[in-house]
């Protein structure tokens, strides 16, 4: 999680010096360690980037741990990741990047908040 909370802090200062889509790289990354975190926790283990949101919509999104809303801002920064990184000519702004900066708060304080769950 220490990782989680860092990459968010990069993602600010990206969005600080209008750098969004590399904001958007680093807060998929800090929900993506975030996950990794929570499925180490339940000992599920996962190979690629796809698995881990696989896993995380597997054991999380549809008991009902992590609401469908918040489980889909992770496939959104995974989308948004993959399109930025990839595709050529992908447009992001300050209202994107800090709308899904709001969103991969609340992914990672859901996980925080099962990770302490679990430590009770």
């Amino acid at each position: 999680m220490n990782r989680a909370d860092e990459t968010l802090r990069e993602a600010d200062l990206m969005i600080n010096e209008h750098l969004y889509h590399g904001a958007i790289n680093r807060l998929y990354y800090a929900c993506y360690y975030a996950s990794i975190a929570i499925l180490l926790k339940k000992g599920v283990q996962a190979q690629t980037h796809s698995g881990v949101k696989t896993m995380i919509g597997l054991h999380f999104v549809s008991k009902g741990l992590i609401p469908i809303e918040t489980g889909r801002t992770f496939t959104t920064l995974f989308e948004r990741r993959q399109s930025g990184d990839y595709d050529d000519f992908v447009l992001c702004d300050q209202d994107e990047a800090n709308e899904l900066r709001t969103k991969a708060i609340s992914y990672i304080d859901c996980i925080k908040s099962l990770l302490s769950e679990q430590d009770k």
